[in-house]
């Protein structure tokens, strides 16, 4: 299902507004996913996570820590539509 992103902005609360490849955007609240912890830790910090920026080779949304997001992930939470395609839904049984 890959979608690349290909514009994201920091709007406030540990919000992103994305939008992908396809022309699908939207607004990401990654506050109640984030556990703040490791690579993830800098992104407590509002100004950093401000940072936030595209890297077009991943397709995702990156902090210049290295701290990335599956684009698939976002995808499905902008769309509200599963992660999982429907030859893969075996898997989860």
């Amino acid at each position: 299902m890959l979608k690349d992103i290909v514009a994201a902005n920091a709007i406030g609360d540990y919000r992103l507004h994305l939008r992908f490849e396809d022309g699908v955007e939207g607004v990401v609240d990654l506050a109640p996913h984030l556990s703040f912890l490791g690579v993830f830790e800098p992104l407590r910090d509002p100004a950093y996570f401000a940072r936030v920026r595209v890297d077009s080779d991943l397709g995702t949304v990156t902090w210049p820590n290295g701290a990335d997001l599956d684009p698939d992930v976002l995808y499905a939470r902008v769309t509200g539509t599963s992660v999982l395609q429907e030859p893969d839904l075996h898997l989860s049984r």
